[in-house]
């Protein structure tokens, strides 16, 4: 349950669906527009998971990564009585192995297969944080996936990748 309306985050999920049905364009400006609003020094919360979507929205690695590093940067930064002022249920801990699993992609996509193990490493070390839920089996596959990738060497991407 929402516990604070949020015009910022109505304004990130917007984006995001654009993004979801396929017109990233459009997805991708409203985030720019955003990300810009913000700035470096905004709402952790907002720069979290604006970037970690943004990022979902780039097909170049290189791209991605640098939304993506972003994303774990303004994690680092959050505390959850913030993230439970959006829902009283999220904990920061479980944004962890989502935001390192997808540093860890991204840098396989690169071919940089030993910080891909690194952020491997990490996902799996938060992965503890995780519900037994849809989600949770969602992101635990994902990390297995990517673990197997960067044993073959792989740098095409997922076919479950967002």
């Amino acid at each position: 349950m929402t516990t604070t309306p949020d015009p910022t985050m109505t304004e990130i999920t917007e984006a995001v669906t654009l993004g979801r049905t396929g017109d990233t364009a459009a997805a991708r400006a409203g985030l720019s527009r955003l990300w810009d609003r913000i700035g470096p020094a905004g709402d952790p919360f907002h720069r979290c998971v604006l970037a970690h979507y943004f990022a979902d929205l780039h097909d170049d690695p290189a791209q991605a990564l640098v939304w993506d590093v972003r994303a774990l940067d303004a994690a680092a930064t959050l505390t959850d009585a913030r993230v439970q002022r959006h829902h009283d249920h999220l904990a920061v801990a479980g944004f962890y192995p989502s935001l390192h699993l997808n540093l860890a992609d991204n840098f396989r996509r690169l071919g940089s297969f030993d910080a891909a193990r690194d952020h491997l490493a990490a996902a799996r070390q938060h992965q503890g944080a995780l519900g037994d839920d849809d989600y949770g089996a969602l992101i635990r596959r994902a990390i297995e996936e990517v673990a197997e990738a960067v044993e073959r060497r792989s740098t095409e991407r997922r076919e479950s990748a967002p």
